[in-house]
C-alpha cells in the first residue's frame, strides 16, 4: 500500500520543482511516468567545468543528474548514493565533489525537497558551492584551491529574477 505521507510529499515537491523550472532558464526537469513521480532527470543549462579528452579543463554547458526518491526517503537520512546519480557528462565532469556516478551534495537532511536538491546541484555544477577537504576528485580539489578567483564559473541565479513593472500617471510603464 502506498505511503500517503510520502505521496503528499512527492506531489508537493514535484509541483514546487515544476514551478521552479517554469521560472528558470537553467534547469529542465524530466519526471518519470506516473501520477506522482519518484524519479527524475534534471538537465542543467549552465556553465561548469569539464575535463576534455585532451586533459584540458574547459567550460561545459549541459549537465544531467538522476534523482530517485525511494520508498523510505522520509524515514531515514537521505543516502546520496541512492538519491543522486551523475549522468552527463559522465567521464568529463570536473568538480571536487563529483566523481561520476557519485555526487557529494553536502548536508542532505531528512525530507529535503526536490527544489532544494535542484538548487544544491546547480550550486555544485557552477562552482558556487564546493568543498576541497576529503574530495571525491582530488585533482579537481587541487585545481579549485589554485583557481579561487575563477569561481563561480557561472554566477547567474537558477531562478529568473522577477521584474515588477508599474504603471505611472500618463499610462506609460
Amino acid at each position: 500500500m502506498p505511503d500517503p505521507i510520502l505521496t503528499a510529499f512527492l506531489r508537493k515537491s514535484h509541483d514546487a520543482a515544476m514551478a521552479l523550472c517554469a521560472a528558470s532558464d537553467r534547469v529542465v526537469l524530466f519526471p518519470a511516468p506516473g501520477e506522482v513521480p519518484q524519479r527524475y532527470i534534471a538537465e542543467f543549462h549552465c556553465r561548469g567545468l569539464v575535463r576534455h579528452t585532451s586533459g584540458q579543463i574547459v567550460e561545459g554547458e549541459l549537465f544531467r543528474v538522476g534523482i530517485a526518491f525511494h520508498d523510505d526517503y522520509l524515514k531515514t537520512r537521505p543516502n546520496p548514493i541512492r538519491l543522486l546519480t551523475w549522468l552527463e557528462p559522465a567521464a568529463g565532469i570536473f568538480h571536487p565533489n563529483v566523481r561520476a556516478p557519485y555526487i557529494c551534495a553536502g548536508n542532505l537532511r531528512m525530507g529535503t525537497d526536490l527544489v532544494s536538491i535542484l538548487f544544491q546541484l546547480y550550486e555544485i555544477i557552477t562552482y558556487q558551492k564546493y568543498a576541497t577537504a576529503d574530495p571525491l576528485d582530488p585533482v579537481a580539489a587541487e585545481f579549485a584551491r589554485a583557481n579561487l578567483a575563477r569561481f563561480p564559473v557561472d554566477p547567474r541565479p537558477l531562478r529568473r529574477r522577477a521584474v515588477k513593472i508599474e504603471e505611472v500617471p500618463g499610462g506609460r510603464p
